[in-house]
């Protein structure tokens, strides 16, 4: 960039004597000694080489900070501070209730429970709602703490071990969530390989009953053999789903087993009296009277879990939970939770005060806002998947449709940059050819990126090859055309400039922030800085390329360079990065109506609100019930009034309490 800026500002002083040739001349060769004089990027060895140890603890204690940090934020977005928190117990499966009172401090009680095992491998069974998500995050906060090997949560939703191993999976995870691991410069080459090989991560897997049910046995046995007895290992599940796959396979060897406990009631009603005013803790009290006359009752049931309590202290924070005691509206336990599921998320949206208090960017109106989530999650459930990854989005709209669309539109944005520049050439008569050339070119390249649903991870070529042979290739040839047609002068623009952008593409490709914590936000804005940046050193080139075929005094037409060079810039820049097809995806379903036209700020507002979850570069619905219900039929009406803030449970005095708001959603655990 700096390169080509130079070569504007010399071109525009030749009328002061400068000789143009002479000038990009010395110019092109000073800025090729800089950079290999300064760039410590071509101070590394001309060939690949694997991470060394020291390149791996670096990756660790970068990786360490950044999930730190990510969790930390997911705390707070979840509401898990305050006062008024549930506890959770557990205890081996066949054994009684600990009822010890649970140590202080917010994960001191789960991650000494984890520590206290033999071999630091832990299986955490439980009920649906029962805390064991929660349960997870927190530990690998807390373990994060503590030091050791990094703790990586994921989802095992996002995982078919029938083509994967689940140890390829993690790396690829990693590097999906975390793209500055391909910084070779910082951390060699298969730094995350080597994180999951050399066990200096540690798996803590979520959700195995959100697999398949005919994959379950296959996926037990995989992670047996992948991490031995010796190796620390975390895997949450619901209790019936787990004895299937152990009936088959066997257990994780040298991993105990702990099973979450239903809430006790005396608690249940301490929460729930705390939720609201006055008023509304004295509606509870028929509710409370039929739990202790049956303690065995559906409601009973119902109330038993963090989940539904934390949503049923939402929701009725300032209605009248003696509805829930109507055995015609509510006869069983799966009633009462998709209904509480139902209020809770068309109560998130809508309404100006609750939007005001959780800092979301607009007031999204009720109907649209459902019919969004109500597309996505059956979107979800039709892939089988429990994570929304943003750039996952091109697989809801045919890959024909995707494929054409995309190139259609790169093909004309770069076709019309290239004809509106010809347009003022020497040779004007030539301008709709080269459009037309230049835009079949860039659709054809656009259909080869679309088969691509994302970019792969490849081993570091050296600088040699990378920097000097590609760049070079790639300036040397389009500065030969260039130099045939309009001299040595805009040939060397030219080519300069080319090779700078395709050296800048490596450059961004290696990420150095690794401490930067994970987000979609994060992932999607690393994916715009390379388009802008692409699009602008094509630019500076075209307008310099402008003010030399032109003549250097025609200001006006080094402007149409830099904006000609501009849309081809883009249309080249997007052609590989996935913002490129998310965008087209999004359009096409925004056109019809499938999704709102701005939807990355509605997710984070959904998120904000109560209903989603971030996990790492993904997102969540707060539970596998609000997806499900989601993705069924909905016909429950949203109750009037307003809900508000609801205190939080914790589990063996970690504290894993739901987000608390008017209308939000509560916590959800697996």
């Amino acid at each position: 960039m700096l390169a080509a800026l130079l070569a504007v500002a010399g071109l525009l002083a030749t009328d002061s004597g400068i000789d143009p040739d002479l000038w990009l001349g010395v110019l092109s060769a000073g800025f090729l000694l800089l950079l290999a004089a300064v760039d410590p990027w071509l101070q590394r060895r001309r060939t690949p080489v694997l991470a060394t140890d020291a390149n791996l603890d670096a990756a660790s204690a970068a990786l360490s900070r950044a999930l730190n940090a990510q969790w930390n934020d997911e705390c707070r977005a979840r509401g898990l501070d305050g006062a008024g928190l549930l506890d959770l117990h557990w205890s081996a499966p066949d054994e009684p209730v600990n009822t010890a009172p649970p140590p202080p401090g917010r994960s001191t009680g789960v991650v000494g429970a984890f520590e206290r095992q033999a071999h630091r491998r832990l299986v955490l069974l439980g009920a649906p709602g029962s805390g064991k998500s929660t349960t997870a995050m927190l530990l690998t906060l807390g373990l994060l703490e503590r030091g050791g090997p990094v703790p990586v949560l994921l989802p095992l939703s996002t995982w078919d071990p029938e083509a994967e191993d689940v140890r390829s999976w993690m790396t690829r995870r990693l590097y999906e969530d975390h793209p500055a691991l391909r910084n070779n410069e910082l951390y060699g080459s298969y730094a995350a390989d080597l994180l999951v090989e050399q066990r200096r991560v540690m798996p803590v897997l979520d959700g195995f009953d959100q697999l398949p049910a005919s994959k379950r046995s296959a996926a037990l046995d995989r992670i047996a053999r992948a991490f031995p007895a010796s190796a620390p290992l975390v895997l949450t599940s619901r209790t019936e789903e787990y004895a299937n796959a152990v009936a088959q396979v066997g257990p994780l060897a040298g991993a105990d087993a702990v099973r979450l406990h239903p809430l006790d009631h005396g608690a249940v009603a301490h929460h729930l009296r705390s939720a609201g005013d006055q008023l509304s803790a004295a509606g509870w009290e028929p509710v409370f009277l039929h739990l202790r006359e049956n303690p065995g009752g559906h409601l009973a049931e119902a109330l038993s879990t963090p989940l539904t309590v934390g949503m049923a202290g939402v929701v009725y924070a300032y209605g009248e939970p003696s509805e829930l005691l109507d055995r015609t509206r509510f006869p069983d336990r799966r009633a009462i939770e998709e209904h509480l599921a139902d209020v809770l998320v068309s109560g998130a949206f809508g309404d100006r005060a609750v939007a005001h208090q959780f800092r979301a960017s607009q007031v999204w109106p009720r109907d649209k806002a459902v019919k969004w989530l109500r597309f996505l999650a059956a979107e979800m459930r039709a892939r089988g998947i429990r994570e929304l990854a943003w750039w996952e989005l091109r697989r809801s709209v045919g890959s024909t449709w995707l494929a054409a669309l995309g190139a259609v539109v790169l093909g004309l944005i770069g076709g019309a940059g290239v004809a509106w520049l010809m347009a003022y050439a020497s040779t004007p008569a030539l301008a709709p050819y080269s459009g037309l050339v230049v835009g079949a070119a860039v659709a054809v390249a656009a259909l080869y990126a679309s088969g691509r649903h994302a970019p792969k991870v490849k081993a570091h070529h050296g600088v040699w090859r990378s920097v000097l042979v590609l760049s070079a290739s790639v300036g040397g040839a389009a500065g030969l055309v260039f130099g045939a047609l309009y001299g040595l002068s805009a040939g060397l623009v030219v080519g300069l400039g080319l090779a700078v952008a395709t050296a800048l593409r490596f450059a961004l490709s290696s990420n150095a922030e690794l401490t930067h914590p994970s987000s979609p936000l994060w992932t999607m804005a690393r994916d715009r800085i390379a388009v802008w940046t692409g699009s602008l050193v094509l630019a500076v080139v075209f307008g310099a390329a402008a003010g030399l075929v032109f003549g250097p005094k025609q200001s006006g037409m080094v402007g149409l360079g830099l904006a000609s060079g501009l849309l081809l810039g883009f249309a080249l820049t997007v052609l590989n990065l996935r913002w490129w097809w998310f965008t087209v995806a999004r359009v096409w379903l925004a056109l019809r109506g499938r999704l709102p036209w701005e939807l990355m700020a509605f997710l984070e507002d959904a998120r904000k609100l109560g209903v989603l979850r971030q996990a790492g570069a993904c997102y969540q619905f707060r539970h596998a019930l609000v997806q499900d219900r989601l993705a069924g039929p909905v016909t429950a009406k949203v109750k009037g009034g307003r809900a508000k803030r609801f205190k939080g449970f914790t589990v063996r005095g970690a504290r894993t309490d739901a987000p608390r708001g008017e209308g939000a959603p509560a916590e959800s655990t697996a």
